[in-house]
């Protein structure tokens, strides 16, 4: 148990689940005030960045090298026949033509 920043009161510890359904606690009190501790944030954004990665393969086109994209990623960006690739500091990004 916690006690409130705001109100001194006890916390009570609770569970949740994030939209996609990562699982997390919380401590929320009666005030309304709700805390989720440092060490709990960095294990949900772990299994955020989990979720939101993709594995796949590339294939040898000749003498290119081919990227398959996912059919949910396809229709969740709406991506059409072209696409334009864009090197920047991190990786490349794919953006609509």
């Amino acid at each position: 148990m916690r006690n409130c920043p705001s109100c001194k009161k006890t916390m009570r510890s609770l569970r949740a689940n994030t939209p996609e359904g990562v699982p997390y606690e919380y401590y929320a009190c009666a005030c309304g005030e709700e805390i989720v501790d440092m060490r709990q944030l960095h294990d949900v954004a772990q299994k955020y960045r989990d979720l939101k990665s993709y594995r796949i393969k590339l294939t040898r086109w000749g003498r290119s090298t081919g990227l398959r994209i996912p059919q949910e990623l396809v229709k969740k960006y709406k991506l059409k026949d072209e696409v334009m690739i864009l090197p920047d500091e991190k990786g490349l990004r794919i953006v609509q033509a």
